[in-house]
């Protein structure tokens, strides 16, 4: 091209991008924007450092002016797509084996961009809640472990934390790709970081490791809507939460009726019983002036209360006042509050470390009182509403404040009410919020895998977890590929050390989680019911969780020939009066530590509350179960409770062995000998 046809070519470069801009009201934000030349043409996770999953069709997207030819290179590879009618495009590179660095190019038209330093390898996500989350520099030996980290080789990735109602193409603010270092791993997940860099002893490939991990999340908000929707029992919430992406204050109005009609339909809830009311009850009691943590109240049925608790309070208005836009301030609520003004339900927040805002629906305000009621609801320690005096307000449109009147009054929740119903635009304890927002943006980037550690905050409703969890397995596999391995860490111990046997929350979702993995051939159960801490939910030895990851990894995704786990319970049977439980995947032999047998083994018959600890005895891979009421029993479980004692492990004589994990069993009709056969 001659040096004159170059400049003409620039001119109308820059005059295409004035009317682009021009155009922009009416363009998505994203494609405006890279019409005009000021975004880059590759979604935000192909940059300097990437990691991209070798031996699959590398899929590579982004944005450019619509109808725009993309040419893509990386290695020598080239794949070209044209941008769609939102500019939206995506093109596939073959496969490649480990190596690099490598350079990736996208260019379209004059446009073009580079990225340096990219690695072809394994990728992981890792995710789930505060345990998945929880940093290097909370591990234990946290200064050695920053100070020697350096791999140029693992690269690091996290996900900003950000909900959203509606699935998201790409992050709300920059990611970066970073290799391991003392400043990088610091602040990563330390169960991810310790995972690869355990795995990478034999598999030796560089790592991509993608943390997207929210701190009190449960389930339901990793999963996408359309997936929650096949399970039946969120189609309401669902429905709702389809509105308030549109129509925030009317979902809002809609989600109180919800709450209300779920709080009438309690067994334990007598008729005619509407706490958001104006009613007089005697059931409501004057709350101290500092609210705070209700456990520090002085009130006895509080002192150790996880549950609900009902908070009322007035404001009074003039007419001038009344007829004005209004924002209602909340102090802090721990953890979940529902609110109303005047019977109206007007918002709802999940998190303990802010105040709330509402912002109040047209003509609901009225001239004189109005009342402002609050549900809390708690689920550990230090529950309430809190803040001073001056944090309850209402702020009017005019800027003026009228403050909400300094005396509440309160009424406790029995506990038969059961737990309510979670708004479903709640971060991280409402539906598909997390994995609208840290899910979908990864698009259907390569995966190796995922590790998954939550379900401490479903141990409240442990029956559901199961399905839960198939669903979201389910789900993932849809976005990122059939048969995507999937690590499930069950639930280490924690809480209270059973002293009988005891029905518990934690051990039955550890039962739901052992379920769901045997059930796959591409899930692993990775134990960890020794490791944990029975004083504090988030145990900081993540190196052992981290070696245990990569064994079940290293069977599972890549078909060595090593148990995933410890030891796993194959079948009980009866022989004579005692019952024999025989286990596979042993390493050596059984072994009991600390008493000539394994404790925390139970007999039970059908009901709840019908289990006896057993005396147990190892021979080979089997333990034998004695009891005088053994004849009666109809299942067998181990290590039971939230933070039971377990002593069952192999043992192989290469290391410390690996813990038979918890588990409920039942009995073969068949005697144990012909069981066996």
């Amino acid at each position: 091209m001659s040096h004159a046809s170059s400049k003409s070519a620039s001119r109308f470069s820059r005059r295409l991008a004035l009317v682009l801009m021009a155009a922009a009201p009416w363009l998505p934000p994203a494609v405006a924007a890279q019409a005009a030349g000021t975004a880059p043409l590759l979604h935000a996770l192909f940059q300097d450092h990437a990691v991209l999953q070798r031996d699959q069709p590398l899929r590579v997207w982004g944005l450019a002016p619509p109808g725009q030819t993309v040419q893509v290179e990386l290695a020598g590879k080239r794949a070209s797509a044209r941008a769609d009618g939102d500019g939206r495009w995506e093109a596939t590179l073959p496969a490649l084996k480990a190596g690099g660095p490598y350079t990736l190019s996208a260019a379209a038209g004059q446009a073009r961009q580079t990225v340096a330093d990219v690695l072809v390898g394994d990728v992981w996500l890792c995710s789930g809640q505060s345990n998945m989350e929880l940093q290097v520099w909370r591990s234990l030996d946290a200064r050695a472990e920053i100070a020697g980290a350096g791999n140029d080789r693992i690269r690091l990735l996290a996900v900003p934390q950000v909900s959203g109602v509606a699935p998201q193409a790409t992050f709300s603010t920059p990611v970066q790709w970073r290799a391991v270092d003392p400043e990088s791993v610091r602040d990563f997940s330390a169960a991810c970081y310790f995972f690869a860099r355990e795995l990478q002893k034999t598999v030796d490939v560089p790592m991509g490791l993608i943390n997207a991990a929210w701190g009190g999340s449960r389930i339901e908000a990793w999963i996408g809507a359309p997936a929650l929707r096949t399970l039946g029992r969120y189609a309401g919430e669902l429905d709702i939460l389809e509105r308030y992406a549109a129509e925030p204050m009317d979902a809002v109005g809609d989600w109180g009726r919800f709450w209300q009609r779920w709080w009438s339909g309690r067994p334990a809830v007598a008729a005619g019983d509407t706490p958001w009311d104006a009613d007089q009850g005697s059931q409501w009691r004057a709350a101290p002036e500092q609210l705070g943590a209700w456990e520090r109240w002085g009130v006895p049925e509080l002192a150790a209360f996880d549950g609900m608790v009902w908070y009322r309070t007035g404001v009074t208005l003039s007419a001038a006042q009344a007829a004005q836009g209004a924002v209602l301030a909340l102090g802090p609520a721990d953890e979940i509050d529902m609110t109303w003004v005047n019977g109206q339900g007007v918002g709802s927040t999940y998190g303990a470390g802010g105040g709330r805002e509402y912002r109040l629906p047209a003509g609901l305000l009225r001239e004189g009182r109005n009342e402002v009621v609050v549900n809390v609801l708690d689920t550990y320690r230090d529950g309430g509403l809190s803040g001073p005096a001056s944090q309850h307000a209402l702020h009017l449109a005019d800027g003026s404040s009228v403050p909400l009147e300094a005396q509440w009054q309160y009424r406790i929740v029995p506990a038969e009410v059961g737990s309510p119903p979670r708004a479903p635009w709640q971060s991280a304890a409402g539906l598909s919020t997390l994995y609208n927002g840290m899910i979908a943006p990864l698009g259907r980037y390569g995966l190796r895998g995922a590790l998954w550690y939550q379900g401490e905050s479903n141990t409240g409703e442990p029956e559901l977890y199961a399905d839960l969890l198939r669903t979201l397995r389910r789900d993932w596999r849809e976005r990122f590929g059939a048969g995507l391995p999937l690590l499930v860490v069950q639930l280490a111990n924690y809480g209270a050390r059973p002293s009988a046997p005891t029905e518990s929350g934690w051990a039955q979702l550890r039962e739901a989680q052992r379920q769901v993995a045997t059930e796959d051939s591409d899930t692993g159960l990775v134990v960890a019911i020794d490791i944990g801490d029975a004083y504090d939910i988030h145990p900081t030895n993540k190196q052992e969780l981290g070696r245990r990851l990569a064994r079940a990894a290293r069977h599972v995704a890549y078909g060595q020939a090593l148990p995933a786990s410890g030891p796993v319970p194959l079948a009980a049977g009866r022989n004579g009066e005692a019952v024999v439980v025989s286990f596979g995947d042993v390493e050596g032999a059984l072994v009991a530590y600390g008493a000539p047998g394994p404790i925390g083994f139970e007999l039970c018959g059908e009901a709840a509350g019908s289990c006896h600890y057993a005396q147990a005895q190892v021979w080979h891979n089997r333990v034998t179960l004695q009891a005088p009421d053994a004849h009666q029993a109809t299942r067998v479980r181990y290590c039971w409770g939230d933070s039971p004692t377990c002593t069952l492990f192999d043992a192989n004589g290469d290391g410390p062995g690996m813990p038979a994990g918890p588990f409920q069993i039942p009995l073969s009709p068949m005697p144990y000998d012909d069981h066996a056969r």
